[in-house]
């Protein structure tokens, strides 16, 4: 099924290119686009947003970009340093994904980081910007975080009540279906991988009704793997990964110390295209 034909998000194209001239995209490490690092830029990330603004840009000569998430923020860090930074580059769109890092932390309240969210966005929405929200993924697929799964639906439900309050567009990861298969994340098993990135850009641009060329990436099949392979490859995910996050925490560090915004000015966007890379 094409993004035309979607019984879940309605195809309204816009009469003419979109309205859009200042992207400014704020949040944590989904936003920043970890996981998918960059093959232009060595050592960077490329990510939803860049794949957005990459679009964004092809439709208007005047169009700038700005990415001002840094990875592992939790919302009120988010707060305190990204949206009056956002507010002052003047968008006309503006996109916020946060709170994922504090759901997923035991003991924590949906129904207040939902509160934090709206704090957020009452700011944002001074800016007479377009705004887009972002519900979490339905973590129901992955056995490290489906027990989140309820505290990410109660948030959610919160998500849609502050955009309806502040008549945002909401970016819907939950009914993104394609994504909840693990060949579409990182090695990490939290992050997505290019492909889940490419996906959610494509599901951003159905949101904002924006036409463009970017096709469905199908990922490669799952290898065959016996039992004992399979617990190894955990093994090692949990000495890789899953150990050092939760040092990170009982530390108190985060991923993103000593990280600074990747793009904090709104400067036009350029990127080669994937062909010239070799990228898919």
């Amino acid at each position: 099924m094409t993004d035309r034909d979607s019984s879940r998000t309605p195809y309204v194209a816009n009469e003419g290119p979109h309205p859009w001239r200042r992207f400014v995209a704020v949040g944590d490490s989904f936003t920043e686009g970890i996981g998918d690092p960059d093959p232009v830029a060595v050592g960077t990330h490329r990510g939803w947003a860049d794949r957005v603004a990459e679009v964004l840009s092809q439709d208007v000569e005047d169009f700038a970009y700005a990415n001002l998430a840094v990875r592992g923020k939790l919302i009120a860090q988010i707060a305190e340093t990204q949206i009056d930074a956002a507010v002052a580059l003047r968008p006309d769109l503006i996109s916020i994904c946060a709170g994922g890092n504090d759901v997923i932390r035991p003991g924590t309240d949906p129904d207040e980081i939902a509160s934090q969210l709206d704090d957020a966005v009452t700011r944002l929405s001074t800016t007479g910007a377009a705004v887009v929200l972002f519900t979490g993924i339905d973590t129901g697929f992955t056995p490290v975080f489906r027990p989140f799964r309820g505290k990410v639906a109660i948030y959610n439900e919160n998500v849609r009540a502050v955009a309806e309050r502040h008549d945002c567009i909401v970016a819907d990861q939950w009914a993104l279906k394609t994504i909840q298969d693990m060949r579409f994340f990182d090695d990490d098993r939290l992050h997505l991988n290019a492909l889940g990135h490419h996906e959610v850009a494509r599901m951003v641009l159905r949101a904002l009704n924006v036409p463009n060329d970017l096709q469905a990436m199908q990922p490669e099949p799952l290898p065959m793997r016996t039992w004992r392979e399979a617990r190894a490859e955990d093994i090692g995910w949990a000495r890789e990964h899953l150990v050092p996050w939760v040092l990170r925490r009982l530390r108190h560090q985060s991923s993103g110390d000593n990280v600074t915004a990747k793009r904090p000015e709104a400067v036009p966007y350029v990127h080669l295209d994937d062909s010239e890379t070799g990228q898919n």
